[in-house]
């Protein structure tokens, strides 16, 4: 049997119980304090903010999050491969038609080994490369572009498993498969154009700090660098947010209502970049230590790729368990979804 969406048809949810109010221990003092906390816990419950994160915690873990968010983070991390073969390929063929570069570049790595058997090996080895620049490009490409396909398929099922109103999948949902990898690549597509705008801008906003400060002749003011750097984090989160919204309106394919779609989005780019913020101050510590030298880089990019893909999630659970004041006015919302889940007044 297929599992119901708990949300009700109105968008109303059950009142949040406490077990705490019927414990007994035999204990006056226990029982009491017992009863007072569940009270305590009812009321912070019913807050409507803290109520949307139970539901949508209880909607993240019922429809498998964790474990989607684990599959997420492999396909992530076994596409890697592919794209650092196109990249070495890349440094191939940038060295091949600078070979001034490429002779500094093998005399260097001589110069570094004082053993000569491994240091021609090495030297062979970078011929090698440079040699197969193009067959490892060519291959590199076609599989970045197969577990890309998967990668995004992989991401919309996902998000499609916490929106959608019964778990299991919808007749509507089933598509040819050329149809289903045409839509995936050109939603890969999208993805990485997304990408390279918000990367483009959160850099641009990086960079512009020092060279601003500086033009204006203001390296004296103390307060205008912090400020800055505020701002900086706001063009961030601001290009977090179109990624975010680009993902939950076009990946799934459902349309929810634009208002929980901008909210889980909001909440999904300051989370972002909260993980953002975390990695760039972990990573340089685990680098530091031998053993975080060796694989720090690597836990740290799964670590990446598992919080990304969980926070993305929750936020499709949260934009799903959105209630609606007026259930009159969910029928604005376009898509696949049953009308509670398609517009309405949000809270």
């Amino acid at each position: 049997m297929a599992e119901k969406s708990t949300t009700s048809r109105t968008g109303r949810k059950p009142e949040i119980t406490n077990p705490l109010s019927d414990f007994h221990s035999g204990n006056k003092t226990v029982d009491n304090a017992a009863v007072r906390s569940g009270r305590l816990i009812e009321r912070v419950s019913a807050y409507p903010i803290i109520a949307h994160f139970i539901r949508a915690m209880t909607r993240f873990n019922d429809r498998m999050g964790s474990q989607f968010g684990a599959a997420i983070t492999y396909f992530s991390f076994l596409s890697l491969i592919p794209i650092l073969m196109v990249s070495f390929a890349s440094v191939g063929f940038f060295l091949a038609s600078n070979p001034d570069i490429l002779t500094d570049l093998i005399n260097k790595i001589a110069d570094s080994l004082n053993d000569p058997t491994t240091a021609q090996t090495l030297k062979n080895t970078v011929r090698t490369a440079i040699d197969q620049r193009t067959t490892v490009g060519i291959t590199g490409l076609l599989i970045a572009l197969y577990s890309g396909l998967n990668w995004i398929g992989n991401l919309r099922e996902a998000i499609r498993a916490q929106l959608r109103d019964e778990w299991e999948r919808n007749p509507q949902d089933k598509e040819k498969f050329y149809i289903k990898y045409l839509r995936d690549l050109l939603s890969l597509i999208g993805l990485i154009i997304a990408l390279i705008i918000t990367l483009s801008l959160t850099s641009i906003a990086g960079a512009a700090q020092a060279s601003i400060v500086t033009a204006l002749g203001l390296d004296g003011v103390e307060w205008l660098r912090p400020v800055l750097t505020i701002i900086a984090m706001c063009v961030s989160i601001l290009a977090n947010f179109l990624l975010f919204v680009w993902i939950f309106w076009v990946i799934p394919r459902y349309k929810p209502h634009h208002k929980a779609v901008f909210r889980g989005a909001l909440l999904a780019a300051a989370g972002f970049e909260v993980i953002k913020i975390i990695m760039t101050m972990t990573l340089p510590k685990l680098a530091s230590s031998p053993s975080g030298a060796a694989f720090g880089s690597v836990i740290g990019l799964m670590a990446f790729f598992y919080f990304f893909a969980r926070l993305t999630l929750f936020c499709a659970a949260w934009i799903a368990t959105t209630e609606y004041r007026d259930p009159k006015q969910a029928d604005s919302g376009a898509g696949l979804e049953p009308p509670e889940q398609a517009g309405g007044d949000l809270r």
